[in-house]
């Protein structure tokens, strides 16, 4: 494979350059919830920036269901919070979801100018970085850049990290490492509080471990709404 720029980015202040490819990590927890939720069935995760952008989704689409936080916590009337562990809990097999979120959202919303857009949580990293080295190989693709969604914590800073060891076949970083730093990691301190209960502890549990999965998330930005759909590697079919 020829030389390749990887950028490793943190928020999306200033602005994201544009790229091949981009990843937009969050960990704790957006897209750990959206990997769990397509490994639940769910069909397509629609992402927008508002709470009145969802609401207006949802009055077009009364079968849609909402998803999402602000400043991590549950949103009145939504369907579902942003919890991994009561996602998991929910019925969303042939569902389309609705996400807003603080981060992850917000910084994929803020970076579709690349050719391909993919969301990760550290959940299915590996297969997310194995998928972008796939495409850099086959398409002649050279620039990618690896968004930290939360500009000031290490969750998702140590899953780019492993991403980018992941891509460029380093082989220094073991996946026993990030998972001790997204445990460590500022965004995890609410989730081993006792007596934080908005904050389901068992959604740390989610977020940090592999699960295995045979699909990536892909942003499919062809609509005036942009969503993920799942994308799955043995076919490179993408469902909807």
């Amino acid at each position: 494979m020829s030389a390749i720029e990887l950028r490793i980015i943190r928020g999306t202040e200033p602005a994201v350059p544009p790229a091949d490819i981009n990843i937009v990590i969050d960990v704790i927890r957006a897209f750990t919830v959206s990997h769990v939720a397509f490994t639940r069935g769910a069909r397509a995760i629609f992402l927008v920036n508002t709470v009145a952008a969802a609401f207006a989704l949802k009055a077009l689409n009364p079968e849609y269901l909402l998803a999402g936080e602000i400043g991590g916590l549950p949103i009145a009337d939504f369907d579902l919070d942003n919890s991994p562990f009561r996602v998991s809990m929910a019925d969303v097999r042939h569902k389309t979801l609705v996400q807003k979120t603080t981060h992850g959202v917000a910084a994929t919303l803020a970076a579709l100018n690349a050719a391909q857009i993919f969301v990760t949580g550290f959940s299915n990293a590996r297969q997310t970085a194995q998928h972008a080295r796939h495409l850099l190989e086959s398409r002649g693709y050279r620039t990618i850049n690896v968004i930290a969604s939360h500009a000031l914590d290490d969750d998702d800073f140590s899953c780019a990290e492993y991403i980018r060891d992941q891509i460029l076949e380093l082989g220094q970083i073991k996946p026993e490492a990030i998972m001790a730093r997204i445990r460590n990691s500022r965004s995890a301190k609410k989730f081993q509080v006792p007596e934080k209960n908005a904050f389901e502890p068992r959604d740390l549990d989610l977020c940090a471990r592999e699960m295995e999965s045979d699909f990536v998330m892909e942003v499919d930005k062809s609509l005036p709404i942009p969503r993920i759909i799942k994308q799955h590697l043995r076919t490179g079919v993408m469902s909807n």
